[in-house]
């Protein structure tokens, strides 16, 4: 059974179809329960109603094809009440390539890629709300909100699982950015490899930091021009940590422009007061080489006004 299919009235007993092993138990409820607030499904996982063959199971459990899943009954929330028909249209407009298997859309900068923390819905929910056919839509990799640009979303669970083998491989499929930094990056420094580890403030607010005994992180870094004040890069992280560029940028001297966690604030202030307020950092093109027996992709996504402006100014040396 799909969760699309799914009616969430009584306990329910799902099989677990092929296409979803492998799955997490958390990331299949959420789908399978749309409109029950995320800290109810995680509560009745945590309390044990949450059976796979008559067994308990954590959050990160991995389903497997054939397994039995018993589900509470819980209460789902209105889902049509809470749709943004505007953004559904609006994501629509953003997709540069599209198959049988997956989405790559150009992201907007400020949008999320998912719900949560305040956010009623991010890209996912308003596609799967807009395309109720594509009954398997999911998201390969995620961007920062402040991020634009090339996402991928799978619509078959199969080809999910190829791209996500292949990031795992750090080889064949190139995810490559364009950033803009402060200050003069050195055309010699083409390599940061240094460890990340994720840190909690005492505020409660998550951040990312160079440190011994992080996670080995690697970022192909090109500077392309600068004119004394800024940098535009081009980069390419081998491995995937969470905010990796952005953390690796300010290791080395030269934050991204616009980056409210990790930049130079008030270097970034005469840059806002012009109406220039993003983050400068686009995921530019994405290469995804044949897998099985899908052809290869490349796709190019194109810069939004602000960055293309800053980029323009730098390269024509205008002050």
């Amino acid at each position: 059974m799909s969760p699309e299919r799914a009616k969430p009235v009584g306990v329910q007993l799902v099989e677990i179809e092929e296409d979803y092993s492998g799955q997490r138990v958390d990331n299949f409820l959420l789908r399978l329960l749309k409109g029950v607030p995320k800290s109810r499904i995680y509560r009745i996982i945590r309390k044990g109603e949450v059976r796979v063959n008559e067994g308990r199971v954590k959050p990160h459990t991995r389903l497997q094809s054939g397994d039995m899943l018993r589900v509470p009954p819980v209460r789902v929330g209105d889902k049509g009440g809470s749709r943004d028909r505007k953004m559904e249209e609006y994501i629509e407009k953003t997709i540069l390539y599209e198959s049988k298997v997956m989405l790559i859309i150009n992201k907007p900068e400020g949008v999320a890629v998912h719900g949560g923390s305040g956010i009623s819905a991010g890209i996912i929910e308003s596609l799967r709300q807009a395309r109720p056919h594509d009954s398997h839509l999911e998201l390969v990799h995620r961007l920062d909100r402040g991020t634009s640009g090339c996402l991928m979303i799978a619509k078959r669970r199969s080809y999910l699982k190829l791209l996500q083998a292949e990031l795992q491989r750090k080889t064949g499929l190139k995810k490559i950015y364009a950033a803009i930094a402060h200050g003069s990056w050195p055309r010699r420094k083409q390599h940061i490899k240094a460890p990340i580890a994720r840190n909690i403030l005492r505020s409660g607010e998550r951040v990312s930091r160079v440190q011994p005994g992080g996670k080995e992180c690697h970022t192909e870094i090109r500077s392309l021009a600068c004119d004394g004040r800024f940098s535009i890069l081009e980069a390419m992280p081998i491995t995937g940590r969470t905010h990796q560029i952005r953390v690796h940028c300010r290791h080395a001297g030269y934050p991204v422009v616009g980056d409210d966690k990790y930049g130079f604030d008030d270097a970034d202030r005469s840059l806002r007061d012009r109406g220039l307020r993003r983050m400068m950092l686009h995921a530019s093109r994405l290469e995804i080489p044949a897998l099985g027996e899908h052809p290869p992709v490349q796709v190019d996504a194109p810069l939004d006004g602000q960055m293309r402006q800053l980029i323009d100014e730098i390269k024509t040396g205008k002050q």
